[in-house]
């Protein structure tokens, strides 16, 4: 054998066996159990701004603080409001029922965006009070058995019930005929274009209140809503919000924002930093002195909807009712139920609607009338395998936004640089204030110096570091699912050359991991309850994990002043990574199977990023080529992939290429970018 090549395998060996890796696992900084300090720094902000957002205590100060907290919510949404815009609703069908008929419709929510419905409608003249009924995470959507029933029961007591199919369900969904869940990294990818699954579902939900003030059988002056889980909580958006709802009913859905955090809900359920600002008590506040009643299931399993939490927005709300002289507009029941929209919730619904929107009885239960739901191909708006086009999908309209977003940011030949910085590290939500409160060492083990930054908010960040054997160039390296899931080939030539190597466990990976997440997340995308958390707080996945990078970054300086920095990051990490060198010195960073966009290019494959993934608004800000046109360092693409994995072909690659060097001479930036092809990590 070549004694070249001999002496290179004995010093594979020896470098391999020094780094101690055994079966891929590296040592351990933490011996034994650990607390879960992700999970209770989460739940420990959320009940620190809970105690910290108390409502105002008399009605003009209250007055002020609605109008404020109206436009905020609003904005944070990204809600579209446009009442003139035409509702262009047309009937594709129709079903005769006893004393009622069900139309099947279609109407415009946003333009060229149509929505699919249900249209339940009294026999006679009217004019009749008219009810929003929306529906929660049950299988098909509006013409699932409960909302039938629900819309039914209405429209048998002389109500018009309006049954819209939510954004991303029923014959919204991505495929037709093709059931798909609307949340998740699906209706995540709306928050990446500046929207919000909320808000989405609010701008129709606002639509249907349109719609149902345009019918001439109507009295646009008796409108209610209702809804249960998901639903409800849409019910109470659309009361807070749109003052033409005279009463609602949220079912199995109202707690306090505070067990949001770390507790499994959609991110349909999600208002981006609401926790720095309000708490569902004042949502709840803003329905007064209009009419709300709360119902919760004694047996509800999730904590969110628990009557325990809903009593303390209840009651919090209450002296908001009280500064109109209407604390007889609010109201709850706790049903002896589980989670759902039982028939004894709908006799207690029939009662309340009666007196709010018909000023009949004492507002106490009735015996709502029998029901009869029907199969859902008789209640669709389309045939299977005929919907048309105008049925726009959470994939066709990321597709279409992110295009739009793009060639903005392209005519935007002369980006202010610092604003552009300054507004990115807003948008990842980046803690500014966590400084290194002290520095742990552990005993050497097998080649690694075992390190902790315990920091000034309370978290602790573990990495394993070996330093060079001579000269003084570092590459930190991090991997979503933690420093073991690191190719241990990558770090072994990082040593080779000469490299000091820093392994790091950010936020939520590794030993930080949160346990107590991992097991709510369940089947969803990792991450899932995580990103939905931090964001309630303002913050990123993301932007966490710069964070953390910066703060080990800095130790490193303050250890070696001369120290050459290197970055490298594996498919959501490599995003940190490369936004790490916007704001820091860094000499190259390498990104493995890191999206070359933030563009949605397709439904497939929507799960290969996790949940981590998303940044609110990034494409409203730029795109990946701008911030690689920010950064202080030379960039390496290895494998890039699309949002969803794939890979790019020659002409992608072409394109790519040449939108990065533009945006690149836009900031007058001369570093490198590279894009290589390589193995699959």
């Amino acid at each position: 054998m070549n004694k070249l090549i001999l002496r290179f395998m004995i010093v594979g060996v020896l470098i391999t066996a020094d780094l101690g890796v055994k079966g891929q696992a590296l040592p351990k900084i933490f011996l034994g159990q650990q607390d879960d300090l992700v999970d209770l720094n989460l739940k420990k902000r959320a009940a620190s701004s809970m105690a910290s957002l108390q409502l105002p205590s008399s009605k003009s100060e209250w007055v002020q603080y609605k109008q404020h907290l109206k436009l905020k919510i609003e904005k944070k949404v990204g809600v579209y409001i446009n009442h003139t815009l035409p509702l262009k609703m047309q009937e594709t069908g129709e079903v005769k029922m006893d004393g009622f008929s069900i139309k099947n419709i279609l109407f415009q929510t946003r333009p060229e965006v149509y929505a699919t419905a249900s249209l339940y409608v009294p026999k006679g003249e009217g004019s009749f009070p008219a009810v929003v009924i929306t529906h929660g995470h049950w299988p098909d959507a509006r013409r699932s058995e409960i909302f039938q029933s629900v819309a039914q029961v209405l429209a048998s007591s002389g109500y018009v019930a309006l049954v819209i199919d939510a954004w991303g369900t029923g014959e919204r969904c991505t495929e037709d005929g093709k059931q798909e869940y609307h949340g998740a990294n699906l209706g995540a990818s709306l928050m990446n274009a500046g929207e919000s699954l909320l808000g989405m579902q609010l701008t129709d939900n606002i639509r249907a209140v349109d719609l149902l003030s345009s019918l001439s059988y109507v009295d646009k002056n008796q409108i209610g809503a209702t809804g249960a889980s998901g639903g409800g909580n849409q019910t109470m958006w659309l009361a807070a919000l749109d003052e033409r709802i005279k009463a609602a009913i949220p079912v199995v859905s109202v707690g306090t924002f505070q067990s949001y955090i770390m507790n499994s809900n959609c991110v349909c359920e999600l208002l981006p930093q609401a926790l720095t600002f309000t708490e569902e008590d004042a949502v709840l506040g803003m329905i007064a002195p209009r009419a709300l009643k709360i119902f919760s299931a004694k047996n509800d399993t999730n904590k969110s909807f628990f009557s325990s939490e809903m009593l303390k927005s209840y009651n919090a709300a209450v002296p908001v009712f009280e500064f109109y002289q209407a604390k007889d507009k609010i109201a709850y029941q706790i049903f002896d139920t589980g989670h759902g929209y039982w028939p004894e919730m709908r006799d207690a619904m029939l009662g309340w609607f009666n007196l709010q929107l018909k000023g009949k009885g004492d507002g106490n239960e009735l015996k709502a009338p029998a029901v009869k739901p029907l199969p859902t191909a008789e209640l669709a708006t389309f045939k299977e395998g005929e919907r048309p086009v105008e049925i726009v999908t959470t994939a066709g309209f990321c597709q279409q936004q992110g295009e739009n977003l793009h060639q903005q940011m392209m005519k935007d030949h002369k980006p202010n640089l610092k604003t552009k910085t300054t507004a990115l590290a807003h948008i990842l939500g980046i803690n500014l204030s966590a400084k290194i409160k002290d520095v742990k060492s552990y005993e050497r083990e097998e080649g690694w110096q075992k390190f902790v930054l315990e920091t000034t908010t309370g978290s602790f960040i573990p990495f394993l570091f070996k330093a060079p054997e001579k000269g003084n160039s570092y590459t930190l390296l991090s991997h979503s699912g933690g420093k073991d899931s690191i190719p241990l080939s990558d770090i072994t030539d990082l040593i080779k050359k000469g490299h000091g190597v820093l392994l790091v466990d950010v936020w939520g990976t590794g030993e930080q991991r949160s346990e107590t997440a991992v097991k709510i997340d369940g089947a969803l995308p990792p991450f899932h309850t995580l990103s939905r958390s931090a964001q309630w707080f303002g913050n990123t996945v993301i932007g966490n994990w710069v964070s953390d990078l910066q703060l080990v970054g800095e130790w490193l300086k303050q250890r070696d002043k001369k120290c050459i920095l290197n970055i490298q990051g594996y498919k959501e990490t490599g995003i940190a990574s490369l936004l790490y060198t916007v704001f820091n010195e860094v000499q190259q960073a390498t990104l493995i199977n890191t999206p070359y966009s933030y563009r949605f290019d397709e439904r497939k494959g929507i799960d290969f990023y996790n949940m981590a993934i998303h940044i609110p608004g990034i494409l409203k800000w730029g795109d990946v080529s701008l911030a690689t046109a920010l950064s202080t360092a030379t960039i390496v693409f290895k494998d890039t992939r699309s949002m969803s994995g794939k890979q790019m072909d020659t002409k992608q690659k072409t394109r790519i290429t040449a939108e990065f060097e533009a945006l690149k001479k836009y900031t007058q930036n001369k570093k490198l970018v590279r894009f290589t092809e390589s193995k699959t990590y």
